[in-house]
């Protein structure tokens, strides 16, 4: 039953990604009436429809949209689950997936698993770029085996170790700016200025201790998830950025002159921790990989 089931998801996210019923069919290499018979099937179960057929093009509905997240994420843990099965009384293979923000800390991270793949070179790395959140939601949902924390507490709902690195905090801001006369930045300083800010930032109320009033009160031109972009909003005027040192390359030329970047005072410093599930259970690969953190940070 779970075997079918799977099937016809990967029918659905064929048709979503084909957007004609013709196509798809011709993909999965099954006629097209099949193709139907098993959708409309699926959405008698579900009860509701999940595809606006047009006379060139389907489309999703809101319904078919939400099938479409789901079905990824499924279908992405089924082969990463038959994948770990696969090789459990073979040589040491496999894949282990990493979740991480914008952070120097990656360096220790690598360091630590650097010398993995010359004695294990079957084991894959791999690494998915967010924020916080993003990280979390990929541990709960197993497409994560491990993540990398950016926070001033330590996050104790999983199991972690603490890598030594530590982000400093400052301002990244066009040369031009009187701020950037000064060699610190401070929070009576940051009060009128225009800023760019991270979205996660604001709601784990990271700032507010240092500021001594909520962020929110402050004048927040634009928000970002991962900071590569907010440089181009430093170009074209918007403000100035809060964010991590080093994450920026600084006197760079654009339009209005140099990125510099000022620290925060008193100084402002986000630890990093690697996390996993309490409850996970890894694979052969995972474990080696966790036995790596363990060996250089425990």
């Amino acid at each position: 039953m779970i075997i079918t089931e799977l099937r016809v998801l990967k029918y659905f996210l064929s048709i979503a990604k084909t957007e004609n019923m013709s196509r798809a069919a011709e993909e999965l290499n099954i006629t097209q009436p099949t193709l139907s018979r098993q959708i409309a099937d699926l959405e008698e179960k579900l009860g509701t429809s999940l595809l606006i057929r047009g006379k060139r093009r389907t489309y999703l509905t809101q319904a078919g949209l939400l099938l479409k997240a789901r079905a990824e994420e499924i279908i992405s843990l089924t082969d990463k689950t038959v994948n770990q099965i696969a090789n459990m009384d073979k040589i040491i293979e496999g894949d282990v997936y990493i979740g991480c923000g914008e952070t120097e800390g990656m360096r220790d991270v690598f360091r630590a698993v650097k010398n993995l793949h010359v004695s294990y070179p079957h084991i894959r790395i791999h690494i998915t770029s967010g924020n916080d959140e993003l990280v979390t939601d990929g541990l709960k949902k197993g497409i994560l085996d491990f993540g990398l924390l950016c926070s001033a507490e330590k996050p104790v709902e999983y199991s972690y170790l603490q890598i030594p690195h530590q982000d400093i905090w400052g301002l990244y801001m066009d040369k031009a700016n009187p701020l950037s006369q000064k060699k610190n930045i401070c929070a009576k300083d940051v009060v009128n200025e225009p800023l760019i800010m991270s979205r996660q930032a604001i709601k784990a109320k990271e700032f507010d201790h240092w500021l001594k009033k909520p962020a929110e009160e402050l004048n927040i031109t634009a928000t970002y998830n991962l900071v590569y972009n907010a440089v181009f909003l430093i170009e074209h005027g918007f403000g100035s950025v809060l964010s991590f040192k080093d994450l920026i390359a600084t006197e760079k030329s654009n339009g209005k002159g140099a990125v510099i970047f000022r620290p925060l005072f008193p100084e402002l410093l986000s630890n990093n921790y690697i996390i996993w599930k309490k409850s996970q259970l890894f694979s052969r690969a995972g474990q080696l990989v966790l036995n790596c953190f363990e060996e250089m940070f425990s």
